[in-house]
């Protein structure tokens, strides 16, 4: 069968066939693609589910047993992988492909294989899937079997992940320096923004893990050896990914504990600022609303360095609350 890929990564709008196919290669025994249908060892075909006509064609897929056929249509988002009949099927997520949405979000790719035919599908363009599909088309590395290419998409997957993990790693190293260096002012919204993106990481893997985790424990009887190994190697590395997120995650909560009491210290210091001056000028002020009273007998009234008299006095009594404060400040 011909390869019926989009071919250009700029492309806005996935090339459907009349089968509702976003893609669909066949693979000669030595895992590369090839157009001798009538050779080929197995095939993968990936679905629009946005397409009616891409539905149609799952439903009328021969040779597909129900619960399947029910989990590639689910109309849901429910993830799940389960073993059934001699394929390995369910819904695992995946970032959506970057030319197709602006924020990151996550997506959902439906899958279902056995021995000689690999069928995903899904709503959104996915990245993971086009990055195999390239690597598929250029021929950099053979694929002899579905589960050899479902793994591969996951891996995918994972390596991203994992590489924005080493990202973030970076920038953190970078924020660390500021608020050590006592530059940390700004630092707030370059912390904030990294602890979103880990909160996305971290869910998206402790999902997968979730899932390969439980297939390997409810399934691991019924999977071929093959089969079984790849789901526990799978499972190692998302396990292995997650620890990794954890621990990136407790050092961004540490660095936000810091930089919080940093600006909780900076507070402090300038609501101590603020106390010494009120109570510095609060004698003053008491001192100058008794004068400025317009009532009889206030005293200097009459004479004439009253006002001098007053002014040495109330600076007297401020500097000897001022020295006061600092003294009680200083035990503490």
């Amino acid at each position: 069968m011909a390869d019926r890929a989009q071919s250009s990564e700029t492309a806005k709008t996935p090339e459907l066939d009349d089968e509702g196919l976003v893609l669909a290669f066949d693979f000669a025994a030595d895992g590369y693609q090839t157009e001798d249908a009538g050779n080929a060892s197995w095939n993968w075909k990936n679905y629009s589910l946005t397409d009616a006509r891409g539905r149609r064609k799952i439903e009328a897929l021969e040779n597909l047993p129900a619960i399947v056929r029910a989990t590639l249509l689910a109309g849901d988002d429910t993830l799940h992988i389960d073993y059934d009949e001699g394929w390995l099927h369910g819904a695992i997520t995946d970032t959506r492909h970057k030319h197709y949405t602006d924020a990151r979000e996550i997506g959902q790719l439906r899958f279902a294989f056995n021995e000689t035919l690999l069928i995903s599908a899904r709503r959104h363009p996915l990245q993971s899937v086009d990055d195999v599909r390239r690597v598929v088309e250029q021929r950099k590395k053979p694929f002899r079997s579905p589960s050899e290419l479902m793994e591969a998409i996951i891996v995918n997957s994972v390596n991203r992940l994992s590489g924005e993990l080493i990202k973030i790693g970076d920038e953190l190293d970078s924020i660390e320096d500021s608020i050590v260096g006592d530059a940390w002012h700004g630092e707030r919204e370059r912390l904030t923004a990294v602890r979103r993106q880990l909160v996305f990481i971290h869910r998206h893997v402790a999902t997968v893990s979730g899932l390969l985790r439980h297939v390997e424990h409810m399934h691991d009887d019924e999977l071929p050896p093959a089969l079984s190994n790849t789901v526990s190697r799978l499972a190692q590395r998302s396990i292995a990914l997650l620890h990794d997120s954890e621990q990136v995650q407790s050092r961004a909560r540490l660095l936000q504990d810091e930089l919080i009491a940093k600006l909780g210290a900076e507070s402090n210091r300038l609501l101590y600022v603020l106390s010494v001056m009120t109570a510095v000028l609060l004698p003053m002020t008491i001192i100058s609303g008794l004068f400025g009273m317009n009532v009889g007998g206030l005293p200097f009234m009459e004479n004439p360095e009253g006002f001098w008299l007053v002014a040495i006095g109330s600076g007297l009594i401020a500097a000897i609350v001022y020295f006061a404060v600092r003294r009680i400040g200083g035990r503490n």
